[in-house]
Parts: C-alpha cells; sequence; structure tokens
C-alpha cells in the first residue's frame, strides 16, 4: 500500500484493508512512543499544527508523534495570534503554511474545512477535526484500542452513549464499525441521538444499530465508548441545558457489566463518568489517549511516505 501524499480527511476515504495496515504500523511504533526506542524517521520533515480550535489531546499528540520521530513542529493554537485577525481567507492560510512545512495537520470549527484546505494544498492535509463532522485519527486510534483491549474489532458488541449528533468522534466510529460488522447500540436522548444519514449508512453497510434512550442495560456490552455533551456545538444554550448531565456511569452503571467490559472516552470528560471508574479494570480512556501518539506516528510516516 502507498500512503505517500495521501490526505487523512475521513475515514470512510479508506477501505478496511488500509486501516488494519495503519493499526499494524502503529503498533510496531508503541515502543517509540513510550519513549523505549529512540527513532529519527521523520528527521528532516516539519509538521504544521494549525488549530483554528481548542485542542488539548490531538494537538499535543500529534507533536508528540512528530518529535519522537524525530521531526519538527510549527503553527499556532491561538488564531487569533495570526493573520486570520486581519481577514486572511483559509486557503490562504494553508498556501502560506504549506510553503513552509511537509504536512498540514488541521482542527477548524466549521464542518467540510479538512476538504476544502485538501483541495488548495500541494502537502497532506490531515484533518484533526473539523466541526461536527469528522476526527478520522481519533477514529483510527479508537480502533487501535478496541482492538488492543479485546483483541479484535470484529464480534464486539459496543455502545457508543452520550452526545451522537454533535460528537464528531462517534460519527467517524460508527461508520468504522460498521465496516468492520460489529455490533453498535447508540444510547443518547432522543434530541442528541445518532443522525439519521449516519445510521441510514450503518445500515446500508450490513450493520443493525440498536437505538436506546437509557443505560440501564449494557450487561452484554464489551465496550461502552462515552462522550460528554458538546455545549459549545448547542446553538441554542437552552437546549443544552435541557440534556446536560442525561447520563453519567458510575460504579451502579456497572455492577453488572461484564468482568471484561472496557469504557472508553474521547475526552475532555466534564461529570459522565465518575471518577470511582478511573481505577477500576474497566477504565481504557487513559491507555486510549496514550494510544494516539503510536497511532498518529503511523500516518505521519505512511503519508510522508518514508514507510509504507
Amino acid at each position: 500500500m502507498n500512503f505517500k501524499g495521501r490526505d487523512i480527511v475521513s475515514i470512510k476515504d479508506f477501505t478496511k484493508n488500509e486501516i488494519l495496515h495503519i493499526l499494524d504500523v502503529a503498533e510496531k511504533m508503541v515502543p517509540i512512543a513510550a519513549g523505549k526506542e529512540k527513532s529519527e524517521l521523520l528527521h528532516g520533515y516539519i509538521m504544521a499544527s494549525l488549530f483554528f480550535e481548542p485542542s488539548t489531546r490531538t494537538r499535543l499528540s500529534f507533536e508528540a508523534a512528530m518529535k519522537r520521530l524525530g521531526g519538527n513542529v510549527i503553527g499556532f493554537a491561538q488564531p487569533g495570534t495570526t493573520s486570520i485577525m486581519k481577514g486572511e481567507s483559509l486557503a490562504d492560510t494553508i498556501r502560506t503554511a504549506e510553503s513552509y512545512c511537509d504536512v498540514i495537520v488541521m482542527r477548524h470549527p466549521l464542518e467540510g474545512s479538512a476538504r476544502m484546505a485538501a483541495e488548495f494544498a500541494s502537502v497532506p492535509i490531515i484533518n484533526g477535526g473539523d466541526g461536527a463532522g469528522r476526527h478520522p485519527t481519533q477514529c483510527l486510534l479508537d480502533l487501535f484500542t478496541i482492538r488492543k483491549e479485546t483483541g479484535s474489532i470484529e464480534g464486539n458488541k459496543i455502545a457508543l452513549v452520550g452526545d451522537l449528533k454533535y460528537g464528531r468522534t462517534v460519527h467517524s466510529l460508527a461508520y468504522a464499525l460498521a465496516l468492520f460488522k460489529a455490533r453498535m447500540v447508540f444510547i443518547a436522548p432522543p434530541e442528541l441521538q445518532m443522525p439519521s444519514e449516519v445510521v441510514n449508512e450503518c445500515r446500508k453497510m450490513g450493520a443493525e444499530p440498536e437505538i436506546k434512550h437509557g443505560i440501564d442495560d449494557i450487561e452484554d456490552i464489551d465496550v461502552l465508548y462515552v462522550t460528554r455533551i458538546q455545549k459549545e456545538r448547542f446553538p441554542d444554550p437552552e437546549e443544552y441545558k435541557k440534556v446536560a448531565g442525561s447520563y453519567r456511569i458510575d460504579m451502579e452503571t456497572i455492577k453488572n457489566a461484564k468482568d471484561n467490559l472496557i469504557i472508553m472516552h474521547p475526552l475532555p470528560r466534564v461529570d459522565e463518568i465518575d471518577p470511582s471508574i478511573d481505577a477500576t479494570k474497566h477504565a481504557a480512556y487513559f491507555r486510549q489517549t496514550f494510544n494516539g501518539v503510536p497511532v498518529r506516528m503511523a500516518l505521519l510516516a505512511l503519508v510522508l511516505g518514508v514507510i509504507k
């Protein structure tokens, strides 16, 4: 497989075999990501990190990934310090940034912005999240985590819980899980259920996700994927107040859960997972966070063509 020069905009752009290849490459990167081995694989390469929206894990893990492989990073985390505040267009920002780097990682509040950036850029664009749209690298690290924690992706019953309407992570993940023939349950308030177009797409792929509003029946769940209610995506603050705190995972919630249940969360969390869960064997979300580094290392090395 040849990923050199390829944009990472949507998980839909990849076949099942391509996804598995990325995960396999990421597995080999784990010792480097953990600092147990050194690498100069990307020595001489520069990544531009353009974050028009707040981020902790995505931005830092991409920077860590690049530096762990011997590369360098330029960019910004505060668009207010750039010429965007002078009225510069996204297209012109991208054209400028590509003059200084070999690959661009971008997060932007507008859905579809990464696809548009890819049209203007001559270097690979990696989508670090575009509004409520797609987050392909989060999806890949989620798949990597599920495989690492359970041994496979296929065959698992996976419940996606919380804000399924605005949560870009679950939009990408639902498609990927359908591709892998995993069984899915969508648990959310009616106002925040998975968009019908995502549900219909999953069904066209042969999946039959269950739609639920309560979280009182998880005895047969293998993976509980929890998301926060995303206040910043709500056009009306009053609508947010109606659903805030809809679900909270605590010890009572998981008292009848499978012994090998894993709980995942893309983070940040607010109050949807009680801190008491952190000390249990079910909590996989901080291991999930680490997995972002080897997965993003793999993506950078692949699109820059230093490995195939």
